[in-house]
């Protein structure tokens, strides 16, 4: 069983790189250049394009959500504390910030960030969906909980031909999956496009890659991808 698999939209899978918090969502967002990612029942996450790629995925509180919606610009990201934001890599210029409706929420808000001179510019909002049993900063195979943590994206890949991701591509037939998904949706094309969150994983390798510096018990295979209507594994 694959451990938790965060969803971002199309548009931002296939983005150029990407900094990813572990979390996607079902929705769709415009590409992505130099990103970092904030997800869980409340916290945060960020990535560049040129630039190496982070992610940051945690719980966030439980204003933030409305917060996402709200905020224009300003210095620092909602949700995120001082900690995970020194975290976010400097050369950074994007951040996906994915908030989690709860720390055992399967659903979250994925708000896409730009850096600016007077702090982080929001722009587009979508809803998401991260592991079934929402998050945990202890991540382990079968938890069926997605990783807090920031995560660099460097890798990406796919069932699908590469639709111009500034990231290596590997197309493989391997993306392939099929079944229904714990909300009874079928999984079919889940994979067509898919960006590697570096959570216990080589970087610079395909996302099938199975390396896992920490031990195959911490789980792996953490992935942004084509949302299929439901919670990831």
């Amino acid at each position: 069983m694959r451990s938790p698999v965060f969803r971002i939209r199309l548009s931002i899978a296939c983005g150029a790189a990407v900094s990813v918090l572990s979390g996607c969502g079902t929705a769709s967002g415009p590409g992505v250049t130099d990103q970092v990612v904030v997800a869980g029942g409340g916290k945060e996450a960020n990535t560049p394009v040129h630039s190496p790629r982070a992610v940051v995925s945690a719980p966030a509180r439980a204003a933030a959500s409305t917060s996402l919606h709200e905020e224009t610009a300003s210095a620092g990201l909602p949700g995120v504390g001082p900690q995970t934001s020194a975290s976010i890599p400097e050369e950074s210029e994007q951040v996906v910030l994915v908030t989690g409706n709860g720390i055992n929420s399967p659903e979250s808000t994925v708000a896409l960030y730009d850096r600016t001179a007077s702090g982080w510019q929001a722009g587009s909002v979508w809803q998401a969906h991260n592991a079934l049993q929402g998050w945990t900063d202890d991540h382990h195979l079968n938890d069926l909980r997605s990783p807090i943590g920031v995560f660099r994206l460097t890798d990406a890949g796919g069932l699908l031909p590469d639709p111009g991701s500034r990231l290596p591509y590997s197309r493989s037939n391997a993306f392939t999956i099929g079944g229904n998904g714990f909300a009874g949706e079928p999984l079919a094309g889940s994979f067509d496009y898919v960006v590697a969150i570096n959570y216990n994983r080589e970087a610079g390798t395909s996302p099938l890659d199975w390396t896992r510096p920490l031990g195959a018990e911490r789980g792996g295979g953490i992935w942004l991808h084509v949302d299929h209507g439901g919670p990831t594994v």
